[in-house]
């Protein structure tokens, strides 16, 4: 990373994080994301917590993140964010998620277009898992995304405040709350970026890569057909 990039990119952006007992066995987060950011130059890092009981505020803290309590559910903590961030950009990502070396190039460059003010970005998915499964599922997502203009959450989502705040951002409901800003957005208006977000394999490793697969579809057909998100967000659980 160029002091250009930097200066163009991360010095204009807040780093949204939505937590819940977010400290992983190798404590991967909160410290590794949170001091990461804080290395690229990001402007701030503000972490919406919807009530942890583990080290997750403490770690944050300790790292010079900005901690807010919220209610709990990735919309409304997502919302919360952004409500408080100070930025021209928005960055926001999932706990459970590390961006790999070069996402600030990715982010500057988004950025240095200025049409992309109107144009949303996220990055391709990978899983921290080295199997067939896990690669086959990030494919269709990175599929999903390009033809579909449905993200996951875990891609991450690099949107300036003006388009943010014009799509109405994001809606505070428990679930879905990706594929409702998504459709907010429009597929023409969400762009895949030169960067790769690794989210945590663990869901899947638990469920099994076929069942929990098959669960999200599942749930986001219903979604699709009108069943509501607190509903859905039960079924989830």
């Amino acid at each position: 990373m160029s002091p250009g990039d930097r200066i163009a990119g991360t010095a204009s952006v807040t780093l949204v994080v939505p937590t819940l007992n977010a400290v992983r066995g190798d404590s991967a987060w909160p410290g590794h994301l949170v001091a990461g950011a804080r290395a690229a130059g990001v402007a701030e890092i503000v972490v919406t917590d919807g009530g942890s009981t583990d080290a997750t505020c403490r770690i944050a803290r300790e790292q010079g993140a900005r901690v807010l309590a919220s209610p709990r559910g990735r919309g409304p903590q997502l919302a919360a964010g952004a409500r408080a961030a100070d930025s021209p950009w928005l960055l926001f990502l999932h706990a459970d998620t590390r961006l790999q070396p070069g996402w600030e190039s990715a982010v500057a460059a988004h950025m240095a277009d200025p049409a992309n003010r109107h144009v949303a970005g996220v990055f391709r998915l990978a899983f921290d898992a080295d199997s067939p499964a896990a690669r086959r599922t990030a494919a269709l997502a990175n599929w999903r995304t390009r033809r579909l203009g449905l993200p996951y959450g875990d891609q991450g989502l690099l949107i300036s405040r003006d388009l943010y705040d014009a799509v109405g951002g994001y809606p505070e409901i428990p679930l879905m709350e990706d594929v409702a800003m998504a459709r907010r957005l429009g597929r023409r208006r969400i762009r895949m970026l030169n960067g790769t977000a690794v989210t945590s394999a663990d869901k899947y490793r638990r469920d099994g890569w076929w069942r929990r697969s098959a669960r999200n579809l599942t749930l986001l057909s219903l979604y699709f057909l009108g069943v509501p998100p607190e509903r859905l967000a039960r079924l989830y659980r």
